[in-house]
């Protein structure tokens, strides 16, 4: 009798510890901070094909995970009342407190005429280009056959989470990202001012908007989650809303160009425009500061960047930075189902219609466009001197963001 006791108290004792153990852990990786979203819940567009609707399609790590995870809906689903109310005060007028944004200038205008039912042929269409050529054997570009899986973790550092409200947000240089970076964070309350969560996102200073310490992103999920990373992943991936904004490839590269090459910017003129300097203009002993070569006159031309971009020696020494980076190997888009495609050339509407889709309207609004944005007309006059073989060998290097995004080929650029 004796030993039988021993035993059970044994068998209770190692129970108790390994209950222990697994609080321990599932706390110390957070799942406190989950908030998936069900399919009652989850705000998309009417128009999108969403996989993964129900829970059956999903492995069995993942269906456990997504059951344990769930259990924490009842608790943390809503948000709370005090926050909301905080959110929506101030929201309808936008202070601009940034003295950027006060020189850039924005429009104001509520466009309150836009057409919900154009809107949502607008994202059948789009959505139904990109699956195409996306399923299109014939169409081929780097990375395109790979699967979710083979994606390594440090390209996903592009991929937003706000799990309050079951958004994921990949996003694009140069593609009003740092707007869109802004109203994540205040959507996942992921940064305060003085003890309270931004409420406005045009309070958000530049500098907080784009430290990487502030959004949750998906390369940061094996740090937090260890082995079952990739699991919450696709969980995710499944539930929430999807969403990117891309723009004309090309007209994507000459904003960048004006913003990090024709401004005054430290960091870009040491990493690249030196070495452009150097390379394609034959200047040696090139000042250290920025401040002194625009002072004497040395900046890198439109022309060096272009060849900066088709010289082959420049992805062997490391991939294109993210301004110039093609928005496929940025996004993935054959490798995940976007609910979303907004572009550039119609933000205010896209942006007014998506709030309107993952019900968070009523809590912000999307900041103001700028009123003078790098326009598709003026790429005659940026690529007048840019040899004919150039272009043609710079659309085939964008080619896929061209086709996979609707974007017709810029004849007109690549002919005599």
């Amino acid at each position: 009798m004796t030993k039988a006791r021993l035993l059970r108290l044994s068998v209770v004792l190692v129970s108790i510890f390994m209950i222990l153990l697994i609080i321990v852990y599932w706390d110390n990786v957070g799942t406190a901070h989950f908030y998936l979203h069900t399919s009652f819940s989850r705000p998309r567009s009417p128009g999108a094909i969403v996989a993964g609707e129900d829970w059956e399609a999903l492995p069995d790590v993942d269906e456990f995970l997504a059951k344990l995870l769930s259990s924490s809906l009842k608790q943390n689903s809503s948000l709370p009342r005090k926050t909301e109310q905080l959110l929506v005060q101030g929201s309808n007028k936008p202070v601009v407190s940034n003295l950027e944004e006060n020189v850039r200038g924005y429009d104001w205008s509520t466009h309150k005429d836009r057409n919900s039912l154009d809107q949502e042929k607008l994202q059948v269409e789009r959505q139904r280009t990109l699956r195409e050529f996306c399923a299109n054997s014939s169409f081929t570009f780097p990375t395109k056959e790979r699967s979710f899986d083979d994606i390594p973790n440090y390209e996903l550092n592009h991929l937003i989470v706000d799990d309050r409200h079951g958004v994921i947000y990949c996003y694009v240089p140069k593609v009003a990202c740092t707007n869109w970076k802004r109203v994540m964070i205040v959507l996942s309350e992921s940064l305060l001012d003085q003890g309270v969560p931004y409420r406005n996102p045009l309070d958000i200073p530049r500098e907080h908007v784009h430290n990487t310490s502030t959004h949750l992103t998906f390369n940061k999920f094996w740090r937090r989650y260890g082995k079952f990373s990739r699991h919450l992943m696709k969980i995710k991936l499944k539930k929430y809303t999807k969403f990117l904004f891309v723009r004309d490839p090309f007209v994507r590269l000459i904003s960048a160009f004006r913003s990090k090459f024709e401004l005054e910017n430290e960091d870009f003129y040491r990493r690249f425009a030196i070495p452009m300097l150097k390379l394609y203009s034959n200047h040696t002993n090139l000042p250290t500061s920025v401040s002194e070569a625009f002072g004497a006159g040395l900046k890198v031309s439109f022309s060096d960047f272009i060849q900066y971009l088709l010289d082959p020696r420049t992805e062997k020494m490391a991939p294109f930075n993210e301004h110039w980076r093609q928005v496929y190997r940025l996004c993935h888009p054959c490798q995940i189902d976007y609910d979303f495609i907004g572009k550039l050339e119609t933000l205010d509407e896209d942006a007014a219609y998506l709030l309107q889709l993952l019900k968070v309207d009523r809590l912000l609004r999307f900041p103001p466009s700028y009123r003078n944005r790098t326009a598709s007309s003026w790429e005659d006059n940026w690529f007048a001197k840019i040899p004919l073989a150039w272009r043609q060998q710079l659309y085939k290097l964008y080619e896929a963001d061209f086709v996979l995004f609707g974007y017709p080929k810029p004849e007109n650029l690549l002919k005599d």
